[in-house]
């Protein structure tokens, strides 16, 4: 029998946010079994790729360690012989300085199979997310896209003489690239823009001219940067307004008065910090960008197996025992299911028993086995299944599969001191990640977060955990969150917010995901309203 065969795709991941990745990328992450990323690639797109997907990364960033060419090229090839379909992420285009030449040399030495797939490069994102336009029927006529990498074995004479220049890799050299423009005839007043971390909530933006762009960026580190060196630069101030005055610059259209499209969205403007488990949903977050957000995805939580399957095991062998079965969470619903099957039964098996949720979300999880619950609490929060519960409790057995630790106890003793038996058994475990996604501690230190989101107390211990490796002090952690809107999604996860932050700013009324959103859309509402 034939192995089967694999195939590389050489990717661009586009400027860093996920939402600019093209169609075609996004539903190739999703199917990848092996990927192979770069340093400058968005830490959410890493979420694209399915959970047993292997995540390797190369990245070479100037001034620390990187993984050398040959061994990147020697990965693609193993993983491509061993039948496994690689995606192989380049930030911005794979074809505009991706170095794919190697790497396709060294698939076609081995008989690989390839597709090389385009990205949005920086080079075009950059400047038009700072408003630039590179081409102007009167401005610019024609731009280069240039490396200044290694700027001494550059054609300054001849770059000298064209209207616009889109520099990429040259923050390091910026000094020396301003003295070759001016030495070979570019005037000292001549327009430049600077745009570090394009596309991504830690972008910023200079703009000057050559003779003191140094002075505006002393001290700052230069990397990732696009440099745009040329007259269009000054359009930005016009391309960017919400109106544009024709007198000041008439051949720039009526088109650009509404430059920015989503400026009526209710969360137009600000950047949400988003905790959640890894590896699952971004329907919460895609909610949010599409009102209008940056949003910036920070795991919290990674789910797990429990350390054991043994009670889960014996319980789902003993169903018939069970008058009720809980679940409290779609974590319960996922992993219980996954293990009924895994014994050999399936829905049947729960044929005499009743299923009690708690949450519109569990309640969908459950639609997924074509199950529906006989009882959901009105209030979506534990506390109140036993005080709305359908049934006397007296001598009931009651089946809980539930997180192996941390989980709170009051649903349990209620259910006891209500006459019931109950059998807790592990269905998962869930524990901290190990480190923040670079996006997330970048916007945590230059303190661009206006609101951050909780939707469990886990979500608010962990937070704090991971941020403390990131801050010295409590004086720091204070610093950089007494700015920020703290949106919880219920009572229980606003008294850790309050244990462990000192505050919450708004609580959801309805305890789900939607009146979540809803929450923070009234209260940006209020603070417009308050500043105005």
């Amino acid at each position: 029998m034939n192995k089967q065969k694999g195939k590389v795709y050489l990717v661009g991941a586009g400027p860093g946010n996920v939402a600019y990745l093209t169609v075609k990328a996004y539903s190739l992450l999703a199917k990848a079994e092996v990927l192979i990323y770069d340093a400058l690639v968005d830490e959410q797109l890493l979420q694209c790729v399915p959970p047993d997907c292997l995540r390797l990364d190369v990245g070479k960033r100037g001034g620390k360690p990187s993984t050398p060419q040959t061994e990147i090229n020697q990965l693609i090839v193993q993983h491509c012989l061993q039948g496994k379909q690689v995606v192989r992420l380049k930030s911005g285009d794979p074809f505009i300085f991706g170095r794919c030449t190697a790497e396709i040399q060294a698939l076609q030495e081995f008989g690989c199979e390839f597709e090389v797939v385009p990205g949005i490069s920086s080079a075009l994102a950059a400047p038009l997310m700072a408003g630039i336009p590179l081409t102007d029927p009167v401005l610019s006529r024609c731009f280069a896209v240039l490396t200044a990498h290694e700027p001494d074995v550059l054609d300054w004479e001849a770059l000298s003489r064209l209207e616009t220049l889109v520099i990429l890799m040259g923050g390091r050299h910026l000094p020396q690239i301003i003295q070759q423009l001016v030495r070979h005839g570019r005037s000292h007043s001549t327009a430049i823009a600077i745009i570090r971390w394009a596309g991504t909530p830690q972008q910023q933006i200079w703009t000057a001219q050559l003779d003191n762009i140094l002075e505006q960026t002393i001290g700052v580190s230069l990397s990732p940067v696009v440099i745009v060196i040329g007259e269009v630069v000054r359009l930005s101030n016009y391309l960017q307004s919400e109106k544009i005055s024709l007198d000041q610059v008439s051949h720039a259209q009526t088109m650009f008065s509404n430059f920015s499209a989503s400026s009526h969205l209710p969360l137009t403007g600000k950047t949400i910090l988003v905790t959640r488990s890894s590896g699952q949903s971004s329907q919460f977050s895609d909610r949010l960008t599409a009102l209008g957000a940056t949003v910036i995805e920070m795991p919290t939580l990674e789910i797990v197996p429990p350390s054991s399957w043994d009670g889960l095991d014996q319980a789902i062998a003993n169903l018939i025992d069970f008058d009720w079965l809980i679940l409290t969470s779609t974590n319960g619903v996922d992993y219980f299911f996954a293990r009924l099957i895994a014994q050999g039964k399936d829905i049947r098996a729960l044929a005499g028993v009743k299923i009690a949720v708690v949450g519109e979300k569990t309640a969908a999880s459950l639609h997924k086995y074509h199950l529906q619950p006989d009882f959901i609490p009105p209030n979506f929060v534990a506390d109140s299944l036993v005080e709305n519960f359908p049934e006397a409790l007296q001598n009931k057995k009651v089946l809980f599969p539930r997180v192996e630790s941390g989980g709170r106890e009051v649903l349990v003793k209620e259910l006891t001191t209500q006459g019931a038996e109950v059998l807790e058994v592990a269905a998962y475990q869930s524990r901290c990640p190990d480190s923040i996604p670079e996006s997330a501690k970048l916007a945590l230190q230059n303190r661009t977060v206006d609101i951050i989101t909780f939707a469990s107390s886990k979500t608010v211990k962990f937070f704090c955990q991971l941020i403390s490796e990131i801050f010295s002090h409590n004086s720091d952690i204070t610093y950089a969150l007494e700015q920020i809107c703290i949106a919880s999604i219920g009572p229980q996860t606003s008294k850790t917010c309050h244990a462990l932050l000192g505050r919450v700013t708004i609580e959801a009324e309805e305890y789900t995901l939607d009146g979540l959103t809803q929450a923070v859309i009234k209260w940006v509402k209020n603070s417009q309203i308050t500043h105005e």
